[in-house]
């Protein structure tokens, strides 16, 4: 019974996994803000683009 306290206290007291978990959800907030940013690019591009055709179309 020791044995299993003292594995419980370990497991609890072990910061590892906490913080491989932390970068993974940095990463995934990276990843949310590249894309949004690129959604947003790519609408201003697009936006450019048109009117630009439209200027040039007779």
């Amino acid at each position: 019974m020791d044995s299993l306290l003292s594995a419980v206290r370990n497991f609890t007291r072990d910061e590892e996994g906490i913080t491989a978990i932390e970068y993974g959800l940095i990463a995934a907030v990276i990843v949310v803000a590249i894309t949004t940013v690129l959604d947003d690019v790519g609408n201003a591009l697009k936006a450019v683009f048109t009117s630009i055709k439209d200027t040039l179309t007779p």
